[in-house]
């Protein structure tokens, strides 16, 4: 019976829908997650009867089709890129982002990854890098004397020196936006890489036309709504019980007929 494996569909529809939500709510401490929604697309149909075919030798058409569904499927599950809270730190080297763009960030095979979380540090060096020791591009480092760091709106970065009454100048911090940033692959770590469907990074920097602005001593907060996602989990629980019922309905029908045939 068709029904048992259209419902069936729906069912793990609605697994993929959890595990997504299940994600959401894991990472809403997450520095500058994104939160992932999913799309559902109807699969292919079986017609039997097609809409505006001959119906009879008066050239009559059938005004509505007969066609029957078969079930539905996960086709994407994009991040939904609005601004996440800005939480105060007072840590130095953190800095948030108010606004469009992507912080980037130098990975060990060469690669430039691009990220919203602005939580770094220092190394050895002192060159600017990120928690896993990932060094920030355009390379920036801090001499072991400096008295304070400061980091302007713009991601121009300079440092106080002894015996200096002007700030050293240490750096531009530089930041990448996409055309269509929910192409972007992420690969964990608060990551993401660019990809055909991301587009070619556009680069500038903070404060320029199309990106935002940076501020210090700040990170940005998960974008994720602890009601939204109770919400949608609910209603993919729902879809999933209603599901369930189609199948054991279906499995009562075929019983049905199969008594009739013993009997």
């Amino acid at each position: 019976m068709r029904a048992l494996y259209t419902a069936a569909t729906g069912m793990m529809a609605q697994e993929k829908n959890v595990e997504v939500i299940a994600n959401n709510v894991a990472n809403m401490r997450t520095t500058g997650f994104k939160r992932q929604t999913v799309h559902f697309q109807d699969l292919v149909y079986e017609h039997q009867r097609r809409a505006g075919s001959p119906s009879s030798d008066q050239n009559t058409t059938i005004p509505a089709g007969t066609f029957f569904g078969s079930g539905t499927k996960v086709v994407a599950t994009p991040r939904i890129m609005t601004q996440g809270n800005i939480s105060q730190t007072e840590r130095t080297y953190d800095v948030a982002i108010r606004g469009e763009g992507f912080l980037r960030v130098q990975l060990p095979d060469g690669r430039i990854a691009f990220t919203r979380d602005g939580g770094f540090e220092t190394d050895a060096q002192g060159r600017l890098a990120t928690k896993e020791g990932y060094l920030v591009d355009p390379g920036i480092t801090v001499p072991q004397n400096a008295t304070s760091v400061s980091i302007n709106n713009q991601g121009q970065v300079t440092a106080a020196i002894p015996g200096s009454t002007t700030p050293q100048s240490l750096g531009q911090l530089t930041m990448s936006r996409f055309i269509n940033p929910v192409g972007l692959e992420s690969i964990g770590d608060n990551y993401y890489v660019e990809t055909a469907g991301s587009g070619a990074p556009i680069d500038g920097v903070p404060g320029g036309e199309g990106f935002g602005n940076l501020q210090q001593g700040y990170l940005e907060d998960s974008n994720v709504n602890a009601v939204t996602e109770i919400a949608s989990m609910i209603q993919a629980q729902r879809a999933y019980e209603l599901n369930s019922k189609v199948i054991q309905g279906a499995d009562s029908m075929l019983t049905a007929t199969a008594t009739m045939f013993r009997a």
